[in-house]
């Protein structure tokens, strides 16, 4: 599957932004998704995951009240709305997916094997 994130861009802190992630290649419906995002001088780290169906999602603390992640498998996008947003969001956002579901978080976490280009997000204060 080849995925591209789409939507980043200059935004003033408490101000929103979608992400979007389409994938091509394979049935999307196939598989478990997360994006990821990695500031300057720091490791990638999860912010959200969501599951083949859309049924069950995934947030890490830092986002959770203020990202969703949501999926169209008719439309093979995954998206992430991103509301009251901070300056320490400013960050790459990566999408990323696993064939299959991820029946732990550990998986959404650290079971991701493709990954698309990122999109730049800067937050100003």
């Amino acid at each position: 599957v080849q995925l591209q994130a789409s939507g980043g861009g200059l935004v003033q802190a408490g101000g929103s932004l979608r992400l979007a992630c389409a994938a091509s290649g394979r049935a999307f419906s196939d598989y478990a998704m997360s994006w990821f995002r990695q500031a300057p001088g720091k490791e990638r780290e999860f912010q959200a995951g969501i599951s083949r169906s859309g049924g069950s999602t995934l947030y890490a603390d830092s986002v959770k009240g203020r990202f969703t992640i949501s999926r169209d498998n008719a439309k093979g996008t995954v998206y992430l709305q991103m509301n009251t947003l901070k300056p320490e969001d400013t960050a790459v956002y990566y999408c990323a997916a696993r064939r299959g579901e991820c029946y732990s978080d550990y998986f959404y976490y650290y079971g991701m094997a493709y990954w698309g280009r990122g999109t730049q997000v800067t937050v100003s204060s």
